[in-house]
């Protein structure tokens, strides 16, 4: 793959094909109700990936998009959470791992109103769904309206983000905490080792890993860390998913997940406007998040943003994509902005192969350019990344990852991620984020990104 500055200039021909690639992808990848990840190793509903693919959906059918956010929405629990995956019960226990039976959610998460009539996972993913709703909304607002969308979705993501900030504002400091690594959505990150390293792996005679049925071992997760995800979440299920009860060994604040939350606020606070809710009080909410985000976990140092350790109150000093991500925020001073631009522009993350952004440092100890996370470019950073770029009207940058983002997704057949250092394809291929969200940056808005 060229270096970005030998980039050629996208044509309209490369577009269509890319346009027509991408929507093929989704519409195989669609279940009925819902989009799966993957028709091999992902074919449950994953709730930050319906986010995603609910933001490409909307430039094909606003209609199916919406289903996307409210198929994922009616497996709320009553305390508000999102459940990170949504089980499909026509899909065999043994196809995946961590099934059903692992999770119990409907007898163990009973007492925090998990569903009944539903089988989930009892953990959360990243807060994309309110932004990922307006974005739907503004795709086809008489559309929306006649179907009375936004006002359903509404009061359900309302309690979502009164669940992260009440019931896992678990440091005190007003920021949401995640208590699994599945749960920021970068589940194997070196940002993770320290704490998992706390974890007494379960047995390993006590589950069968069926992501290796479809992963090369080298792209995933090793055992042992597997092992310590598993101790995590039967901790988690056995303590009833009450976060009130719930010994939580593993506990921190990420800059990923508060500075999405972040976005949905002020998202609320457009739904809010449409629906007579209280757009001043998410306005407000999203500049509390984002005060406590910079005063929590800035790192002037490390020029970026850095998860928090809520265990022993420091600083994880592993360098992430996690860490860009808050350029979401319009709130940002106006040197933490210069700082996150000129690190995203340096050795740790400009991969002057590809011009992707990289999950992890790749100056750093544990860099690993194809396992899971330690490494490997992901579509859907690169596309908040690229977000939060335009969100400061740094738009010459953001068009060069818009265009590697485009170039790479079709040329590695919308692979799960890619090697950072040369672009080849990693993990599963026409995966549905890769899709819907190349689908997103071929199609103008309506107003500037």
């Amino acid at each position: 793959m060229t270096a970005l500055l030998d980039r050629p200039a996208r044509t309209a021909a490369a577009d269509l094909t890319l346009r027509r690639g991408a929507g093929r992808v989704l519409i195989d990848n669609w279940a009925g109700t819902s989009t799966v990840p993957s028709r091999t190793l992902y074919p449950h509903q994953w709730s930050w990936d319906s986010a995603f693919i609910a933001i490409g959906l909307r430039h094909l059918s606003a209609r199916r998009a919406q289903r996307e956010l409210e198929s994922l929405l009616a497996a709320q629990w009553g305390d508000g959470r999102i459940p990170h995956i949504v089980f499909n019960p026509a899909v065999p226990n043994g196809a995946y791992f961590p099934s059903p039976d692992f999770w119990r959610s409907s007898t163990a998460g009973a007492g925090v109103g998990a569903p009944a009539a539903l089988e989930t996972s009892g953990i959360v993913q990243p807060p994309v769904h309110a932004l990922a709703a307006w974005l739907v909304h503004r795709a086809h607002p008489a559309e929306s309206r006649r179907r009375g969308f936004l006002g359903r979705v509404y009061p359900r993501l309302v309690a979502w983000h009164r669940y992260l900030l009440d019931r896992r504002d678990l440091g005190g400091g007003g920021l949401a905490a995640v208590v699994h690594p599945w749960e920021p959505g970068m589940d194997n990150s070196p940002c993770w080792d320290g704490a998992l390293a706390r974890i007494a792996p379960a047995d390993r005679g006590s589950y069968r890993r069926a992501d290796l049925d479809h992963g090369h071992p080298a792209d995933r997760p090793t055992d042992l860390d597997y092992g310590r995800y598993v101790r995590l979440a039967v901790d988690y299920r056995d303590a009833g998913y009450d976060d009130r009860a719930a010994a939580h060994p593993f506990r921190l604040e990420d800059p990923c997940v508060n500075a999405l939350l972040i976005a949905s606020e002020l998202a609320l606070a457009e739904i809010a406007r449409c629906v007579d809710g209280d757009a001043a009080a998410h306005e407000a909410r999203a500049a509390r998040l984002t005060e406590a985000l910079v005063a929590r976990l800035w790192d002037a140092d490390a020029g970026l943003f850095l998860a928090r350790d809520l265990v022993d109150d420091t600083f994880v000093p592993a360098r992430s994509v996690a860490g860009l991500v808050p350029l979401l925020a319009p709130g940002l001073p106006g040197d933490v902005v210069e700082r996150l631009v000129a690190t995203l522009a340096g050795p740790s993350f400009r991969a002057t192969a590809t011009d992707l952004v990289p999950s992890y440092d790749l100056t750093g100890p544990a860099f690993d350019p194809t396992r899971y996370w330690r490494g490997p470019a992901w579509f859907n950073t690169a596309w908040l990344v690229e977000r939060g770029l335009r969100t400061h009207g740094l738009h010459a940058r953001a068009d060069r990852i818009r265009a590697a983002l485009l170039d790479t997704a079709g040329a590695s057949g919308f692979a799960e991620y890619v090697d950072p250092t040369t672009g080849a394809a990693r993990g599963a291929r026409s995966f549905s984020w890769t899709a819907a969200l190349a689908l997103d940056l071929l199609t103008p808005e309506e107003t500037p990104r």
